[in-house]
């Protein structure tokens, strides 16, 4: 997913969980699976614009969305890949170009000759438009709502591409995954979280892709009501604010972008009366695992589920 980006900038750009811009931590995504044959194609699958038809197995595929491009590698189409965007540095030795989500060329993408291109949805409806005015095949990837929509996104990715059966047991073991994180979460009143995108304290809130994961681990959001008043998911807090609302836990989104650590962090003006600070229960988690919707998401999943243990075992942590 894309860097994190400050200011205006930075509510748009996450409004697509664009994230990291960093060496992404974590355990490379394992391949699965062998190529399908010649005859399993055409496939049709459906992006955000329509419904898309591949005709051939894609040999010299183009990606410019960093979850994408580590749901290709983990089902076993890297070898099918030949450009990936700026912002694409997992699983490490991706063939990263000067190619941008933000700002598509369609001469550049054109030039790598694909037979494939996947684009993050939010890309201009002309960039798409171009591509497939050139005979391109263009997958178009909405930003998930759910994780079940995370989900459905490896799967279509793996027929896209002709890896079905691998497609299908990576999103398994992804979901399998998260689920036994989840139900191992320790139990309790519930916890507040602020989660933080950037040292100007952007967050998401629990109408987010990011936020969802919050809600099922039964936290309570502390940037909702912000959320609310600015009728924006991804709102602005003042550090006042934050102080105020007395977080049990802080996920720091922003330590790779922005250097943010937890020791910063308890040397903010007022914030070691934070509970979170207190407690020891503030996490900084790699940009990218935070803010992609791949087959990493279960690291974000466990490193809140550690900090949710923490502070559930730190005096005064029931919030």
């Amino acid at each position: 997913m894309a860097s994190i980006k400050m200011g205006a900038v930075l509510a748009t750009a996450l409004a697509l969980l664009a994230g990291g811009c960093g060496d992404s931590g974590g355990d490379a995504p394992e391949a699965a699976g062998e190529p399908a044959a010649e005859s399993a194609f055409p496939v049709t699958v459906r992006d955000a614009t329509r419904r898309v038809t591949v005709e051939r197995r894609p040999e010299r595929i183009v990606s410019l969305s960093p979850s994408a491009t580590e749901t290709l590698f983990a089902v076993g189409a890297g070898d099918q890949v030949i450009a990936v965007d700026d912002e694409s540095d997992w699983p490490r030795g991706v063939p990263t170009t000067d190619l941008s989500s933000y700002q598509p060329n369609v001469e550049a993408i054109a030039g790598h000759r694909p037979d494939l291109v996947v684009v993050p949805a939010s890309v201009p409806r002309d960039v798409i438009s171009g591509l497939r005015r050139l005979g391109l095949t263009v997958l178009a990837e909405p930003a998930p709502d759910v994780l079940g929509d995370a989900y459905h996104q490896i799967r279509e990715l793996g027929i896209a591409t002709g890896h079905r059966a691998a497609g299908e047991l990576v999103a398994d073991r992804t979901r399998e995954r998260v689920e036994e994180l989840i139900a191992a979460a320790p139990e309790g009143p519930p916890l507040k979280v602020f989660h933080e995108l950037d040292p100007d304290l952007f967050s998401a809130s629990s109408d987010t892709f990011i936020g969802r994961i919050y809600a099922r681990l039964g936290l309570r959001n502390v940037a909702d009501q912000a959320a609310e008043r600015s009728a924006n998911p991804y709102p602005q807090l003042s550090s006042e604010a934050v102080v105020s609302a007395d977080p049990d836990l802080v996920v720091l989104a922003d330590t790779e972008c922005c250097g943010q650590t937890p020791a910063k962090v308890g040397r903010r003006a007022g914030w070691d009366a934070v509970a979170a600070v207190r407690d020891g229960a503030v996490v900084a988690i790699d940009d990218d695992i935070a803010s992609r919707w791949g087959p990493r998401v279960p690291l974000f999943v466990e490193r809140v589920v550690e900090a949710i243990e923490t502070a559930r075992g730190s005096e005064g942590g029931g919030g």
